[in-house]
């Protein structure tokens, strides 16, 4: 299950390194701007589907995927944010 988001951030770093035209990835990761609106508004969505208990796992999975996407094009490591929260543990 966690492979999956493994996937998504070496997807990002992948397409860093050899862009693919016209790819929706590749929009975000070189579009500082866009990225942030993007996870503004997917944010936003996530939190009116659970006020509405409507679309919450879509909204979800599209506020991961954006998130990603705007820390990888922000120059922060996933690994470090994982180092950070096992810092973290009590």
């Amino acid at each position: 299950m966690l492979n999956t988001l493994e996937n998504l951030f070496n997807l990002a770093r992948e397409r860093k390194k050899s862009p693919k035209e016209g790819s929706y990835t590749n929009k975000l990761l070189s579009d500082k701007s866009l990225s942030k609106t993007k996870i503004l508004e997917e944010i936003n969505e996530l939190i009116e589907a659970v006020e509405k208990d409507t679309n919450k796992i879509h909204e979800a999975a599209d506020v991961f995927y954006h998130l990603l996407m705007y820390l990888e094009a922000n120059e922060v490591k996933i690994e470090d944010v994982m180092s950070e929260l096992e810092k973290r543990k009590k």
